[in-house]
């Protein structure tokens, strides 16, 4: 019965079903027939799945990225990054993955770095003689940094699950994201060259210093954020709702571009957003505790661990396997449902959690970029313009570099894990 409704999970999620009734739909049915468990437990296990103050800082990073957006941040931070790199073989290429990088410390998320940064990217890049197709491609490719670049929505999920702290997964993103923006850029530099594509002339100091001076207020949000965490001023959560409040004042006071009606609007796309994930979150909570009451997690752990125990293998393993996953399966939905059954298996055989919530982090973000499930591509392509079969060709010569990266940041961990030893004393 358990197999038969898990099939059921999956074929629904095939189908496109939302996410939430495709978990709760086949749990009903496990509980109902095979349990004595009254189902108002059910929404009662769905309560204490969201009463959590972790997972608060999601709305709230949501919030602030949409914030940035609203308030033409977005467009700040591209101009300063076209002054930075644009006149390097690839231009804005290169300008596309560096924006990405610096919006990363903002929003928290690869859909609302593809989203609001991709429509200034994709415009600016095909009025420069840029094909229409590798703009698109490398806006897909640039917006999976979102969630590594800390503050990251997924880390905070990830971190609620497998009971790590939030702050050591954020800082563990900072070195892995900087190797993906610059593995993406030796790709855009080799195709720039054989294609000939444009550059803009050396920015002066002038102009460089012109820039950054529109681009530094928003540009010291990511500092206040992990400063702040840092200094143990205020938790993550708490962090979040400083950056909403930071963004609100940028925009409405100082950048004067959010107005009450674009507020209300935000708040009301990202309420919708929010709902959306929580719902997923609170179905997910039961699905574990049917899981961990089949003993599924330990099952999977024992029968993986008589294979082998080398780490190296279990995170060779768990790698093809995440990346396979990333082709059927929306990226929160996956994190909710796998990080229970996985975190035993680090566990046995002493397995960094912070360093595979890196890892994972980093599987699920190739997977925005590979059909038939990958949300990256989709958003990207109502933004370009272009057919889903044209996006996934042009994403495509971007996921080597990142794969590179990925094996990189698997097998030396030490890449995730220098900066949360050094500054949070974790080890």
């Amino acid at each position: 019965m358990l197999i038969l409704c898990l099939a059921l999970l999956v074929v629904m999620l095939l189908i496109g079903s939302p996410v939430a009734y495709a978990i709760g739909l086949p749990l009903t049915v496990i509980i109902l027939l095979t349990t004595d468990v009254p189902l108002k437990v059910v929404p009662q296990m769905m309560t204490a799945a969201v009463n959590s103050f972790p997972l608060m800082a999601i709305p709230f990073f949501m919030l602030a990225g949409a914030l940035m957006n609203t308030a033409g941040i977005t467009r700040r931070l591209f101009e300063f990054a076209n002054c930075l790199v644009g006149h390097i073989t690839g231009g804005l290429g290169h300008v596309n993955v560096a924006a990405s990088m610096l919006f990363a410390g903002m929003s928290g998320s690869a859909v609302a770095d593809a989203a609001g940064l991709g429509t200034v990217e994709i415009e600016a890049m095909t009025k420069q003689g840029y094909d229409v197709d590798f703009s698109a491609g490398i806006t897909a490719a640039s917006a999976t940094i979102g969630p590594i670049i800390p503050p990251s929505i997924i880390f905070v999920i990830y971190g609620v699950l497998a009971e790590v702290s939030i702050g050591a997964l954020f800082l563990a993103g900072f070195i892995p994201g900087i190797l993906m923006g610059l593995a993406l850029m030796v790709r855009i530099y080799i195709i720039a060259r054989k294609r000939d594509y444009p550059v803009h002339p050396r920015a002066t100091f002038r102009e460089i210093f012109t820039s950054f001076k529109a681009a530094f207020l928003p540009l010291l949000t990511p500092v206040i954020i992990i400063g702040g965490i840092m200094a143990g001023i205020f938790t993550p959560t708490e962090a979040a709702v400083v950056a909403v409040f930071y963004a609100f004042i940028l925009g409405a006071f100082v950048y004067r571009e959010l107005s009450i009606k674009s507020l209300w609007r935000t708040i009301h796309t990202v309420a919708i957003q929010t709902a959306a994930i929580m719902m997923i979150t609170a179905t997910a909570n039961v699905l574990g505790w049917v899981l961990t009451r089949s003993r599924i997690p330990q099952l999977v752990a024992e029968n993986m661990l008589m294979v082998t125990t080398d780490p190296h293998l279990i995170l060779l393993f768990l790698n093809l396997f995440l990346l396979l996953n990333g082709c059927f399966m929306e990226v929160i939905a996956a994190l909710i449902i796998l990080t229970p059954i996985i975190v035993p298996i680090l566990k046995t055989v002493g397995i960094d959690p912070v360093h595979f919530g890196v890892v994972m982090t980093l599987n699920l973000m190739i997977g925005l970029l590979t059909p038939p499930m990958g949300m990256g591509l989709y958003a990207v392509q109502k933004v370009a313009g272009i057919s889903f079969e044209r996006i996934v060709r042009s994403a495509f010569p971007f996921l080597l570099p990142l794969i590179i990266v990925l094996v990189f940041v698997t097998y030396f961990p030490k890449l995730s894990l220098f900066l949360p030893n050094l500054l949070l004393a974790t080890k």
